[in-house]
């Protein structure tokens, strides 16, 4: 009987512990439809899934400290997940997005609300889909503000503004996919690159639609830069203004005052602008970095406008920043070991000093055999991915139905308390002919 009480005592004071580390900031709610949205971009028109008919779509604001609850209606055609990139959720993984590792695709049709937990990141994220390449066109901005009460630790910006690098594929992205995997060779590369959805003045049919960012001389601005470009790093920059980098990936680093960024795949980072320059009109622009040999990728270069408010005649010709090429290595290289964390008594990093374990994970991609003799890899093989030399199959039970399958046998109070955890939210799943489907229970 002793035993048995301070067990239900532990699960009490664990339940308890976790509604109140909900309490301390505040609550915020949203809505995501996803529906299928027409746009036209580059001289032809499509149909691509969106969250509430925007591309990109709607930013998520909060304090630091706080918690987000987002109800995801899908009404598209295919099931998927949501994921908080950067995010850490602690002790809330049921709700992290990885379709078939930590929950089932939300079916068409069907809703899900994520609680999402913001415990010590600041600065910039972003939220996209995590369900093949649905998220080319299924993503947007996380803007996580300091905590009430505090402030940046650097000076208060004049006004800010999100950037979001991106790709546009005049094609449908699944089947692009799809096609990849059937033939092992290298998908589709996009048809052009975009700011905040715009391909930009240098792509075919696209005058009178490249972004615009209004600004006005001598303010300063926080500059939230999001690279959500499918598979391309990416040089950056704004003619003849210096950009200043003091955050990444949502912590703070020392200030680095550079002429271009490099930023990597699902990377942010926040940069101050001051609006120094005569007034008038300047492009920010972006292109891929790729030193890779033989490797496809686009090379277009995405343009969006810096236009001063004020009297001014228009330039007849707007200043392109000097990006440097994209296969200098040199520069990319140049720019990332500048970036050093703020490390101060305010915003530390704590890196444990010993070490218990060390893991070895060798990614690596290999040669499969095609089983038609038709493939697009090396030697007419079909190119598949590993880690450790194991590849990835979709699991015909989820992690979910793994615990849930321990219910009758837990012989720990541990192995209890993480079924208890787990039921938190009352779901549980598994795998039909590759569907997943959620039952809600009460345990």
């Amino acid at each position: 009987m002793g035993n048995y009480n301070n067990m239900a005592f532990l699960v009490l004071a664990l339940v308890g512990f976790m509604f109140l580390s909900k309490a301390n900031g505040a609550i915020h709610y949203y809505y995501f439809h996803l529906q299928e949205t027409n746009f036209t971009k580059v001289c032809s028109t499509k149909s691509i899934l969106t969250v509430n008919g925007t591309f990109p779509g709607p930013t998520i604001t909060v304090n630091k400290g706080d918690t987000a609850f987002i109800n995801v209606h899908n009404q598209g055609y295919y099931g998927l997940t949501v994921h908080w990139h950067g995010v850490k959720n602690p002790r809330n993984p049921w709700s992290d997005g990885p379709e078939n590792i930590t929950q089932c695709p939300i079916q068409p049709g069907t809703s899900f609300t994520y609680e999402v937990i913001f415990s010590n990141e600041e600065g910039t994220l972003w939220w996209h889909a995590h369900s093949d390449w649905t998220r080319a066109t299924v993503h947007g901005a996380i803007v996580i503000l300091p905590a009430t009460g505090t402030t940046y630790p650097f000076a208060t910006p004049d006004a800010q503004e999100t950037v979001i690098l991106g790709s546009w594929f005049k094609g449908d992205v699944m089947e692009i996919l799809e096609e990849a995997l059937a033939e092992g060779g290298d998908p589709n590369v996009s048809d052009a690159f975009t700011i905040n959805g715009q391909p930009g003045a240098l792509y075919s049919c696209s005058n009178g639609t490249t972004y615009r960012w209004l600004v006005d001389y001598g303010k300063t601005y926080l500059l939230r830069v999001i690279n959500a470009v499918m598979n391309e790093e990416q040089f950056f920059g704004i003619a003849n203004h210096t950009l200043t980098v003091v955050a990444q990936d949502a912590s703070y680093i020392k200030p680095l005052t550079t002429s271009y960024i490099m930023i990597t795949p699902g990377q942010t980072m926040d940069i101050l602008v001051t609006a120094n320059q005569p007034p008038s009109q300047y492009y920010m622009a972006s292109h891929a970095f790729m030193d890779g040999i033989n490797v496809s990728h686009h090379n277009g270069t995405t343009t969006a406008i810096v236009q001063y408010n004020g009297n001014y005649s228009t330039p007849s010709n707007i200043s392109l920043p000097t990006l440097p090429a994209e296969a200098n290595s040199t520069a990319a290289d140049n720019f990332i070991k500048q970036i050093r964390a703020l490390a101060s008594k305010e915003h530390p990093i704590d890196v444990p000093l010993k070490i218990h374990s060390r893991m070895f994970i060798a990614v690596a991609v290999n040669e499969r055999i095609c089983a038609n003799s038709s493939c697009q890899g090396p030697d007419n093989n079909a190119l598949s991915a590993s880690l450790n030399n194991i590849s990835f199959v979709t699991p015909s039970v989820d992690v979910l139905q793994a615990y849930y399958q321990y219910v009758q046998f837990f012989s720990s109070i541990k192995q209890l308390l993480v079924i208890l955890i787990f039921y938190y939210d009352g779901y549980f799943c598994h795998f039909n002919n590759d569907s997943c489907k959620c039952y809600y229970f009460y345990c």
